[in-house]
């Protein structure tokens, strides 16, 4: 997604179509996560089905879910909050989603944490898929909802006190659409949803939207505004010193990039500037989507409010694409080197959480138009072609893509049949150009002005702004609400019922 993800995703994504897109904010340090995590779960596993919509295959996989039974009464079972996972490794989810951890010892909850399909170890045919489209395309979003609706009733008959408890659905980014999305389609299963940083009308809203909100994340970071100018300006700069040349040397332009922007592969055309360029093109909305009001460490370690850290080197007028790209790269630093740690700038380091299968996802259904016209956005211009974009799906994935597919099976912003379900949205991240931001009837929607990407499923912090607390205030009472009423519901059930 450009990622979506989507979570950080989160999540992370992580959710653009555009190819290469913002993926980079989903890495994570794998070999660390578990010994320095907060958040203590158990890992188990199901035998999950790999077709829900038809009968032409009995083919299992096992599917990875995380849980916590901490504050879980058995005698006296509270709900079962469950998270929709994302396009990624669930560990990641489960650790950033602070939130539900913290509200658990209220609610007596029981915590589950399911990983999606075709990500991190929940692999069909034994890993061993490629991009066979006969193995791939059982990756949908319709196929993981269903594997969570199938989780949930194996997890509720394996705790048989647990057969009357309601679930409550969280999710952030893709996750959060998984969430409303599993709220509407299986009502029967989910008692309500917080939907945090869900763009599920990201299919249908223009293309620019998403490109002018980081643009005024960066354009608001110093009074002048000059650090959206600057960034504007960096791509044609970056051009001409590719193609400088100086003192018979053909690759003078190329030499200083190598050296100034501490490349670990050098280039060695101008041409591979566009390398350099991708990669800023993510790095930029990457910082918008997780500029949070305190220092992280999940997917990149980053500053408190890293668009104004990155903004403090580029506040100034540059009279030479040289001091231009100098600060472009003191920008850069804050990003790729905020612990000193790294030697030089890897623009190849890929995430390790699921970039790829997520390409297929959005060569397939969940297909987002992205665009930028340089004008009223920071970016390189760049239309949005379907013919090209469809051609490279077909080259890469062998899948021709369905651009109304997602629209047409959850209805974008038409949410006339749904019920119980919030949707937050942070006004500085980019996928609230997706989001949906009025309420419907018991759907409620909760705006978050200084919030980034689903800031409110994030744990409580000292820094968070007022309006994220009264964001997890307000859900709070809405779960409640929904506990309530799927409780009274079961009990009348059963006071009805007779043999």
């Amino acid at each position: 997604m450009q990622m979506m993800l989507l979570s950080v995703l989160v999540s992370v994504a992580v959710l653009a179509s555009n190819v290469g897109s913002t993926r980079r904010i989903l890495k994570t340090h794998t070999e660390n996560r578990n010994k320095e995590s907060q958040y203590k779960y158990e890992t188990a596993w199901f035998n999950q089905t790999l077709d829900h919509f038809s009968f032409t295959t009995n083919q299992t996989f096992p599917q990875k879910y995380l849980y916590n039974d901490t504050w879980w009464n058995k005698d006296q079972p509270g709900p079962i909050f469950f998270y929709t996972g994302n396009e990624g490794i669930i560990e990641a989810f489960a650790e950033n989603s602070g939130f539900m951890w913290d509200i658990a010892p209220e609610f007596n909850a029981l915590l589950i944490f399911a990983e999606h399909r075709y990500y991190g170890e929940s692999i069909p045919f034994g890993g061993k898929i490629g991009k066979d489209p006969a193995k791939v395309g059982y990756l949908t979003s319709e196929q993981a909802l269903a594997d969570y609706a199938e989780l949930i009733n194996y997890i509720k008959q394996k705790n048989q006190n647990a057969a009357d408890s309601p679930v409550i659905a969280f999710g952030g980014s893709y996750g959060g659409m998984l969430a409303a999305w599993f709220r509407t389609k299986y009502p029967h299963v989910c008692a309500g949803a917080i939907a945090a940083s869900a763009p599920v009308a990201q299919f249908t809203s223009p293309c620019d939207a998403f490109g002018r909100i980081v643009t005024s994340d960066y354009t608001a970071a110093v009074s002048n505004g000059t650090c959206s100018q600057n960034i504007r300006k960096s791509w044609s700069a970056l051009d001409r010193l590719a193609n400088l040349t100086n003192n018979g040397s053909a690759t003078a332009g190329i030499d200083w990039i190598n050296k100034n922007m501490k490349l670990c592969s050098p280039f060695t055309h101008p041409e591979n500037v566009t390398t350099l360029k991708n990669y800023l093109n993510e790095m930029w909305t990457n910082i918008a989507m997780m500029d949070y009001p305190y220092p992280t460490s999940f997917l990149v370690p980053l500053p408190a409010n890293p668009v104004n850290a990155v903004c403090s080197k580029l506040e100034g007028t540059y009279a030479t694409d040289e001091e231009l790209i100098t600060h472009i790269f003191q920008a850069t630093s804050i990003y790729f080197n905020f612990t000193g740690a790294a030697k030089c700038l890897n623009l190849e380091e890929e995430d390790d959480i699921g970039a790829d299968m997520w390409n297929y996802q959005a060569c397939s259904e969940m297909v987002m138009p992205f665009c930028y016209d340089g004008v009223n956005d920071m970016f390189e211009p760049s239309k949005w072609d379907i013919r090209e974009f469809a051609k490279s799906c077909e080259r890469d994935w062998q899948v021709v893509p369905r651009p109304n597919m997602a629209n047409l099976m959850y209805g974008g912003r038409n949410l006339d049949a749904a019920s119980n379900i919030i949707f937050s949205n942070g006004l500085l991240d980019p996928w609230s150009s997706g989001g949906v931001l009025k309420s419907h009837g018991t759907v409620v929607t909760v705006v978050i002005p200084e919030g980034a990407h689903h800031l409110d499923l994030r744990g409580s912090n000292p820094a968070d702004p007022d309006s994220v607390i009264t964001a997890r205030k307000t859900e709070r009472k809405y779960i409640r609400k929904w506990i309530a009423m799927a409780t009274k519901k079961s009990l009348k059930k059963k006071s009805s019922w007779v043999p």
